[in-house]
């Protein structure tokens, strides 16, 4: 894969990134810290980093389907345990 396409990637993380980011001066219900972005940024920008390895990798269009719809199936668990607490970790949310 191309270097281009993992600009994309970490472009779109930072896109999503922005959108709390944004709703935090339009609005007061959304209250995200440092620490917030801190862990977003850390998830959206290793999993861009990941997929664009696994890419880059698997070489079958259907290997690759499934590695990157298990990778994000991953992030969109982590991301629902630190923000509600689905497993009710020691690191869920509320």
């Amino acid at each position: 894969m191309k270097n281009s396409s993992l600009k994309v990637m970490f472009i779109m993380a930072t896109v999503i990134l922005l959108i709390p980011a944004i709703a935090m001066l339009l609005t007061a219900e959304v209250r995200w810290s440092l620490g917030d972005f801190l862990a977003a940024a850390i998830l959206l920008y290793a999993n861009a980093f990941l997929a664009h390895w696994m890419l880059g990798k698997i070489t079958s269009t259907r290997g690759r389907l499934m590695a990157v719809g298990l990778l994000l199936a991953v992030l969109i668990l982590i991301w629902m345990e630190l923000a509600v607490g689905v497993f009710g970790s020691p690191f869920a949310g509320s």
